[in-house]
């Protein structure tokens, strides 16, 4: 490599940040955008409020260990869900990456939901595009910069600070929190979350913004091994809009390409990349240079679609592909994926019963000849609700087991855990094998479908096999 060369990527590594100044766009995708970052925002804000059965709908409650979403409670022990959720999340996005690029870059990822109101709040207190350039070469001896980049920064910092807070409200009760808020007598883990949040906020979508996508997310660099040919991307028609050319007052177009180099396309992209190069991993197909051109075309008596979705193969004159064997593939494994998690959470006991043995020893006989196996049962309650339970055991292999312990009825709070000692009493005259399978069964009274089944061993004496 020259010394040129090596000039010129040193320059590229470290040479000063430009600030990129989004061109505000209007159009159907700026809708779409929009509709998104209010679904996603208010789901963000306002799920935490809402109530059900008396408690808060949606809670990650990590001081108690456990997670609840609406009826559902999830405990440590279910971990096996949230592994399967995040296989599910793996492999919608592979799946709706190699149809339509990366659609959760440009509608859905934090990061472009949060600059999006972050460019908003600037716009509306510092102005459009050429307004915010002229501002920030004003010097700061100029009063109405101070005041409005002062205004800017302040709106960023109180929406940073309901982020912050509402983030920690996903994980403590949110009314409760807010009261603890205004007497300013919260934890030091919730000061904490709420400033380092807000912090974060306040600087991603306020100051770093593309940087984000361009070098700290690792989806736009692995995204490529997801592409084919057929994959929906943001494109540039080279046939028709080449050769490009100024449009000057009073010129035809006649005999020239329709792009006629206004640079909005570029202007209007977040990342700050010409889509008129080709396809760049900077791009996060937000659309914004699709409803930017499109309004420039309807100006100049044009057709839209100069800049538009498409694929490699439509572009170069061939069949879009839909149903091809990659997305085939990840759209199986996705369904397969989806379909357990939902079977495997529409069976979920919402109880544990476990049977330990006692470790002293195998059995011993009683005063009145029957042979006695001790354990020790663990039961809890993973239910939302309280419940009356009862414990049961029986046998196929034993006309009568008989169950002995301090109480076989038990009253379990949600998310308690309780042990019972129990004894297990069978006729040595039934006792055909030294190891004999029984079952402990624990039943809500107040909910009859509320049970489990528990098998266990039942261990006689040696002389009974001679």
């Amino acid at each position: 490599m020259s010394k040129a060369q090596i000039d010129n990527v040193e320059q590229e590594l470290y040479q000063k940040r430009k600030k990129i100044y989004a061109r505000e766009v209007h159009g159907l995708f700026a809708k779409l955008r929009l509709l998104a970052v209010l679904v996603l925002l208010g789901l963000y804000y306002f799920l935490p409020w809402l109530t059900w059965n008396g408690r808060q709908a949606v809670l990650f409650d990590l001081p108690h260990r456990k997670f609840y979403i609406f009826d559902v409670v999830i405990w440590p022990q279910d971990f096996f869900y949230l592994t399967l959720l995040l296989i599910i999340a793996a492999f919608a996005l592979f799946f709706f990456t190699n149809l339509a690029g990366r659609l959760w870059c440009g509608y859905a990822c934090p990061q472009t939901v949060w600059t999006e109101v972050f460019m908003w709040l600037e716009r509306k207190i510092v102005g459009d595009r050429p307004k915010q350039i002229k501002m920030d070469q004003a010097p700061w001896s100029n009063m109405e910069k101070v005041l409005r980049v002062g205004g800017k920064h302040l709106a960023w910092v109180l929406f940073a600070l309901l982020t912050g807070f509402t983030f920690v409200g996903w994980f403590s009760p949110i009314a409760d929190l807010a009261s603890r808020l205004l007497q300013l007598n919260l934890g030091g883990w919730e000061w904490f979350w709420i400033l380092f949040y807000s912090f974060a906020t306040w600087g991603n979508a306020g100051f770093l913004r593309e940087q984000v996508c361009l070098y700290m997310c690792p989806y736009a660099r692995f995204q490529g091994a997801m592409f084919d040919r057929d994959t929906l991307i943001i494109t540039y028609d080279e046939a028709r809009g080449e050769q490009r050319h100024r449009l000057e007052k009073g010129q035809t177009l006649a005999g020239k390409g329709d792009c006629i180099d206004c640079g909005i396309c570029v202007q209007a992209c977040p990342t700050g990349i010409d889509i008129r190069d080709g396809l760049q991993y900077e791009c996060i197909t937000c659309a914004a240079c699709i409803d930017a051109c499109d309004d420039v075309m309807v100006k100049i008596g044009k057709p839209k679609g100069l800049v538009k979705y498409s694929t490699e193969n439509a572009i170069e004159g061939g069949k879009t592909h839909v149903l091809r064997p990659r997305s085939l593939m990840y759209g199986a494994v996705l369904m397969l994926f989806v379909v357990a998690f939902f079977y495997a959470l529409s069976t979920r006991l919402p109880l544990e019963l476990n049977i330990v043995r006692d470790r002293m020893s195998l059995y011993k006989e009683t005063n009145e000849g029957l042979i006695e196996n001790v354990f020790n049962i663990r039961l809890m309650n993973m239910d939302a609700a309280a419940h009356d339970f009862e414990l049961t055991v029986d046998s196929n292999e034993f006309s009568q087991a008989e169950l002995k312990a301090e109480t076989t009825r038990i009253t379990l709070e949600s998310g308690e855990v309780d042990e019972l000692p129990v004894r297990v009493l069978v006729n040595p005259l039934e006792i055909k094998k030294r190891s004999a399978e029984i079952f402990f069964e624990l039943k809500a009274t107040d909910a009859p479908k509320l049970k489990i089944k528990e098998p266990a061993r039942f261990i006689g004496p040696v002389w009974q096999h001679r």
